[in-house]
């Protein structure tokens, strides 16, 4: 974590303005920008540098063995068929984190999903992240025309619409169509980040909970209660001026439509300012 990844990250996830404009949102460098955001140690200049650029390097190489002939999903799965995911990824940092997903070979559906998509851009194949209820997939194909899913978390097996109709019911939804066309990239991050604050929730992982709540702050779109998230996150590193000035902020914002969420915020506001005597 550092300043200079901080601002590398701003500059990543608004240079498409509000709309994240895939064309212009560079998923793989703020994803490993957030792998640098967890690291222990404060990560800048020729470090940070060199993390960014191992993990560039690593998704060009997989990309430069795709072969050239064959349908479109199994040329990709032949190259990213031995990354796969398992129920137990859940409960680890890592494998929401780029860097070590690509090391490890195994990670979240979300983040195996950006694996391929990342790599289908490289050796231009025409893919996309598919954000359906309750799982990530990838769409590989035209998403106006034909095009097949593939499921990254098992390993790229297809997946039929019928199966992503029941994954999505499985989730209390109906599966919409919306729910299958291509992933904002800015939404995109902001899933990884909230499946992190997920993860992060005992004390003994507040400051990545802290660190992807101000992540998530710096994209250019994001939900409004992820301000008193902010100030939550900062009693629980002991942050409590900090804290008390983000709630206050975040009270007034929303005193108009919400008076009774602007009297509690206000009510955490003044516990977390008692607790500096």
């Amino acid at each position: 974590m550092s300043a200079a990844s901080r601002e590398r990250f701003a500059d990543v996830v608004r240079a498409g303005g509000a709309a994240g404009d895939p064309d212009d949102v560079r998923l793989d460098l703020a994803l490993l920008l957030i792998s640098a955001e967890a690291l222990p140690d404060d990560i800048s200049g020729e470090a940070l540098d060199a993390l960014v650029a191992q993990g560039l390097a690593e998704l060009d190489a997989l990309a430069s063995d795709v072969p050239d002939g064959g349908r479109d999903d199994q040329r990709l799965r032949s190259v990213l068929g031995g990354f796969a995911g398992a129920s137990d990824d859940y409960q680890h940092l890592e494998s929401s984190l780029l860097a070590d997903v690509l090391r490890r070979r195994r990670g979240l559906p979300i983040l195996l999903s950006s694996v391929w998509t990342e790599v289908a851009r490289r050796a231009g194949v025409p893919a996309y992240g598919v954000g359906l209820p309750g799982h990530f997939v990838v769409g590989v194909g035209d998403p106006d025309g034909n095009r097949v899913l593939v499921d990254p978390f098992e390993g790229g097996r297809l997946l039929p619409y019928d199966s992503a109709r029941s994954i999505a019911e499985a989730a209390g939804r109906s599966l919409r169509p919306e729910h299958l066309r291509p992933h904002d990239p800015i939404d995109t991050l902001a899933r990884v980040l909230a499946n992190i604050r997920a993860w992060a929730t005992t004390p003994e992982r507040a400051w990545h909970r802290l660190w992807a709540v101000e992540l998530g702050l710096l994209l250019p779109r994001h939900d409004l209660g992820l301000r008193r998230e902010h100030g939550e996150a900062l009693i629980s590193v002991g942050r409590y001026r900090e804290a008390s000035t983000v709630l206050e902020q975040y009270a007034d914002t929303v005193a108009g439509p919400m008076p009774l969420e602007a009297e509690h915020a206000r009510r955490v506001a003044h516990q977390a300012r008692a607790r500096l005597n």
